[in-house]
């Protein structure tokens, strides 16, 4: 088959490229001109309780054995698929998309392995934007596995797989075995005729970072493909659940810390420059929880995968019960903390982590309304950084990190400050921005990260996949037809730049490439999910009922 010619049309989306989680059903009453489902109710893999996977797990190989036959994967190969697609009138630049999107292609050895970072041949420096990043090519999987073009996927998980398993070393230090690339170039020797790959581990990168975002990403992807193609042979696969164990490894093992969250440095995820989110990042303990989540569903319960889903479910627990409990602010938990009281030496102190309450910033008393919430930046020894971050609290409503509630307080939040987080260009990565002295000390004076503009407070059109997702598992399609009727006003005329600069994120963003290939992706995720949100079930999770909240922070009030 002549690979090149396969993905050069675009093609009709098939049922099968469209799983549709058992418990989405209730989300999808809610919208508009819903397709119909063969809605049989049946308990998928994915859908148990951690607790009914602490019991199985006592119960010894026998019950996993049992719930891992044909019969009993219901969650992955036996979910419900949607009838034929909705039908609707793509928006003209829908098209140009697809075609922006196919040109971005990278091929190893005439095989389809990913989509560069941007194709602006008019920047005269490349930089590592012709290179496939692990991040950037989610929304690119996504849209062909929605459209039915599942190989480039599969693909591309193999060939990344396939690196993780290389000596990684910067200077002369050994980085950790489970370490995937933060992306990888294809060399093509023509006179040879000959492909080559070269990967980037962080060795290459502004500030030698290694990239902890990349691996909870393939863990991700890895889930969405399965559970659109129903093929679960890849993930069974030793060399697939070998890399999911050493990312895992890296994640679960035991040290100095106190918290269940990941210690990070700065730039170590999407955000990959110097912004002062070294600590606990949001991002990164929203896709920590979603790839243990995934991880739980896609492991073998053999001897050793039976282990690591022992310590998964552990951390699960602790981790979504640290978030819910001390990363999440509302009007009343804001009032809490401004009247904490300090310098408290037991272990029934309230300000656990002696947050000084004249730290809180000025800002944060005006942004917050009374009705609505969200996970703040981080949380650490007397700090809180109380910044909005778009990815961390839309991956914690797709995860079911956020409960219920709290995913329609995030809702709520955007809802009321649209002006601050949505503007003229959806989406904030970050609000506010940092500037003036603070800029100085947090940033070091980076001349790319100055105030409102790039992961200062700048607005990324690849965030729309994102915040359609979470309105769809909300039952809030209208936020997010608003947020993609803005971007089309603008994006292709804008030549699919890669950030916008602004408060309002009016002006096209002052380093940005043109036609950066996940802002044209997350477009055309966003569209296709709103049009058919049995896509959904690809990048959601449903809530755990066993990981409920129960602490009740009012308790902090002082008389």
């Amino acid at each position: 088959m002549d690979v090149k010619r396969e993905f050069g049309l675009l093609r009709t989306v098939s049922s099968r490229s469209s799983i549709f989680e058992m418990d989405d059903y209730e989300t999808l009453s809610k919208l508009p001109n819903k397709p119909r489902l063969s809605h049989k109710r049946e308990k998928s893999f994915d859908e148990r309780s951690l607790t009914e996977l602490s019991l199985s797990l006592a119960r010894g190989m026998e019950a996993y054995e049992s719930s891992y036959s044909p019969s009993g994967r219901s969650g992955l190969d036996d979910s419900p698929s949607s009838s034929p697609q909705t039908c609707f009138e793509p928006h003209p630049i829908f098209a140009e998309a697809w075609e922006s999107l196919r040109r971005s292609l990278v091929f190893f050895r005439e095989q389809p392995v990913g989509t560069i970072a941007a194709y602006d041949h008019s920047s005269e420096e490349v930089l590592n934007y012709d290179q496939v990043f692990v991040r950037d090519f989610v929304p690119s999987a996504l849209a062909f596995l929605m459209n039915g073009e599942p190989d480039i996927v599969k693909n591309f998980l193999l060939k990344t797989l396939q690196l993780q398993g290389w000596e990684k070393r910067i200077d002369r230090f050994k980085l950790g075995a489970g370490v995937m690339p933060a992306s990888f170039k294809v060399l093509h020797d023509p006179i040879r005729k000959t492909d080559t790959i070269v990967a980037d581990f962080g060795e290459s990168a502004i500030g030698r970072v290694a990239p902890v975002d990349s691996g909870f990403w393939w863990i991700i992807l890895l889930r969405a493909y399965t559970k659109c193609t129903g093929d679960l042979t890849l993930a069974e696969t030793p060399e697939c659940q070998k890399g999911m164990r050493l990312i895992l490894t890296l994640c679960l093992s035991e040290g100095f810390d106190t918290f269940p969250t990941l210690l990070c440095a700065d730039g170590c995820s999407m955000v990959d420059r110097r912004m002062g989110i070294y600590g606990y990042p949001v991002e990164i303990q929203a896709l920590f929880f979603m790839a243990l989540r995934c991880s739980l569903a896609l492991l073998k319960p053999d001897a050793e995968g039976k282990e690591f889903m022992e310590r998964i479910v552990k951390r699960l627990h602790a981790l979504s019960y640290h978030m819910r409990s001390y990363f999440w602010i509302d009007f009343q938990q804001l009032n809490d903390i401004y009247r904490y009281k300090t310098e408290e030496y037991s272990h029934t102190a309230v300000n656990k982590f002696n947050v000084i309450p004249d730290s809180i910033p000025d800002w944060v008393f005006d942004f917050m309304p009374m009705r609505g919430g969200y996970f703040i930046g981080n949380v650490s020894p007397a700090r809180m950084d109380f910044r909005w971050f778009a990815l961390g609290n839309c991956v914690a409503i797709l995860s079911s990190l956020a409960t219920i509630e709290q995913s329609a307080a995030i809702m709520d939040l955007i809802e009321e400050r649209w002006e601050e987080l949505v503007g003229d260009m959806p989406l904030k990565i970050c609000y506010p921005a940092i500037e003036s002295y603070e800029w100085r000390i947090v940033t070091g004076s980076d001349p790319k990260n100055t105030r409102w503009s790039y992961h200062n407070g700048g607005s990324w059109p690849v965030l729309l996949w994102l915040i359609t997702a979470a309105c769809v598992k909300t039952g809030r399609p209208q936020i997010a037809r608003r947020a993609i009727e803005l971007a089309e006003s603008r994006l292709a005329k804008d030549s699919w730049p890669e950030y916008y600069d602004g408060k309002l994120g009016r002006y096209i963003g002052k380093q940005a490439r043109k036609y950066q290939t996940w802002s044209i992706a997350g477009y055309l995720v966003a569209k296709m999910m709103l049009e058919d949100p049995s896509h959904l079930g690809m990048i959601s999770l449903e809530e755990d009922k066993q990981m409920k909240r129960v602490i009740k922070r009012s308790s902090s009030w002082t008389a």
